[in-house]
């Protein structure tokens, strides 16, 4: 069972012309008892930015609390190298934005919070309804590199990658080939950061994929 708040976008001359900047601030709460994992800090305009023809969203809150339970979290585990040490908690609430143009939904964002070298990082994608990045997100990140990883240039090289692409790569050895495998560090000294991200983002897709795109196919 699933969540949902509406929200429309504001219009295209408030919105879309006053991006904010990437903030270090702590995700929001859930209008719930518990804390969620992530949320965006300014989802309209936020959404907007990721979304530029998009017209309105809806936040969905879901946990393995309320599908699948202990299975699927042991599922998810797995599908993330069976190490989730590795990760930040994987069994609390999320928040995933459904997003429309009029009444047509035309995809998502997503976000997770991951270990990062001096703090939590906060990374959000935006999919397509076939699963795949459109735009890159880091909404917080600690270090003096941090203007590194935050540049359109280290966002756009997730664009267009899948799940299958990082099935490619192993986020534990860091060996790989294909797309994730050329992802390059612009930082080689915070390489807890660089692969922190990556496994954010996998983590991402493989949340995704389970609770949103698997029941998308088997409910055409």
């Amino acid at each position: 069972m699933y969540l949902g708040v509406s929200g429309r976008l504001p219009s295209l001359n408030v919105n879309r012309l006053a991006v904010p900047a990437l903030l270090l601030m702590a995700c929001t709460a859930a209008p719930l008892a518990a804390a969620v994992s992530c949320e965006l800090n300014y989802p309209a305009s936020d959404i907007a930015r990721l979304f530029p023809e998009s017209t309105s969203f809806k936040k969905i809150y879901f946990s393995f609390s309320t599908r699948g339970g202990q299975p699927m979290l042991q599922k998810v585990e797995a599908r993330l190298g069976g190490l989730p040490a590795l990760y930040a908690p994987l069994d609390v609430p999320y928040v995933v934005y459904e997003v429309y143009k009029g009444t047509k939904k035309i995809g998502y964002v997503h976000g997770v919070n991951q270990k990062g070298q001096f703090g939590v990082l906060e990374v959000f994608v935006s999919l397509d309804l076939e699963g795949r990045i459109k735009a890159f997100y880091l909404q917080r990140i600690a270090g003096q590199w941090a203007k590194k990883f935050t540049s359109p240039a280290f966002g756009k090289q997730f664009v267009t990658l899948t799940l299958k692409d990082f099935e490619r790569y192993n986020l534990i050895s860091g060996k790989g080939t294909g797309k994730v495998a050329a992802i390059a560090n612009p930082a080689p000294e915070a390489t807890t950061d660089f692969f922190g991200l990556l496994r954010a983002v996998n983590k991402n897709l493989i949340l995704m994929d389970e609770f949103f795109y698997s029941v998308d196919k088997a409910n055409p």
